[in-house]
């Protein structure tokens, strides 16, 4: 263990670790964003169809019954 060798190639497993951890947890990182992102937007489509389905609810109830809901 007192050879510059040992201690270099020890400095450069460190450092390829430590490289390869911070790769690894930015990639995770912009990954999950991502698809924290897409699900947002199906949300958005989500809520846009049932306001749309309760506008055509509401319309058949007039329509039918001659009835306003709130």
């Amino acid at each position: 263990m007192t050879e510059p060798q040992v201690w270099t190639l020890i400095g450069v497993f460190a450092a390829a670790m430590v490289g390869m951890i911070t790769i690894v947890s930015t990639l995770f990182v912009s990954v999950v964003r991502a698809e924290i992102g897409r699900l947002d937007g199906r949300f958005d489509a989500l809520t846009t169809r049932m306001d749309n389905l309760d506008r055509d609810v509401q319309a058949l109830m007039r329509h039918t019954f001659g009835i306003d809901r709130d």
